[in-house]
């Protein structure tokens, strides 16, 4: 299975506080047993990914990596914007990219602007319900503007997201990857993928 070692990345520190605000939870990475299951049920090959609240890089790095596509990374922590360049870095002096870039941004989510390549949006529960819904707004509109076919994906979801995106987004879901050896102790250990009605 890739690992940190495999990409040549740092990301394997947990739960680090990112912000004193109510509004963003603390920084921890999307385990790779998860990633893998992702990626073996679910392919984003020819898809362009923003990793909402992205810390060090982990899942960004990964998903490059297994689909050689374009991935960019937003996170407003300095400190984990500033590792996940360090970690672009030494990703990028071990491999020439052939397909796809990989790009971070140090960006506040809702104030984002979503482009119009861009398609699959993917989150582990970054931030408040308040800053989820302006983000979600961000992308809504930009599928107005240029619609296209669009996925969200959430890594151990809260209901409140989930309920929130069924009722005031044109995203409906339609799949749910458990994690394997992690499901069984935990129910949240899940990815929910939404779709939207193009």
């Amino acid at each position: 299975m890739i690992q940190d070692q495999q990409l040549s990345i740092q990301t394997s520190s947990l739960l680090e506080t990112v912000s004193s605000s109510i509004h963003h939870n603390r920084y921890e990475a999307t385990p790779y047993e998860g990633l893998y299951a992702l990626s073996e049920a679910y392919t984003l090959k020819g898809r362009s990914v923003v990793d909402y609240g992205c810390g060090k890089g982990r899942v960004s790095f990964y998903l490059h990596h297994r689909f050689g596509i374009d991935v960019t990374g937003i996170e407003m922590n300095p400190r984990l914007y500033q590792a996940a360049l360090e970690n672009q870095s030494s990703y990028l002096t071990k491999r020439k990219l052939k397909k796809g870039s990989i790009q971070f941004e140090r960006a506040f989510a809702e104030k984002y602007e979503v482009r119009a390549d861009q398609d699959v949006f993917y989150f582990f529960n970054p931030f408040s319900l308040q800053i989820f819904s302006a983000v979600l707004n961000r992308i809504s509109m930009s599928l107005e503007r240029h619609p296209r076919r669009a996925t969200i994906i959430l890594y151990y979801s809260t209901v409140e997201y989930i309920q929130h995106i069924e009722g005031h987004s044109a995203f409906r879901s339609t799949q749910q990857i458990p994690v394997p050896g992690l499901v069984e102790h935990n129910h949240n250990e899940r990815f929910v993928v939404f779709e939207n009605e193009k």
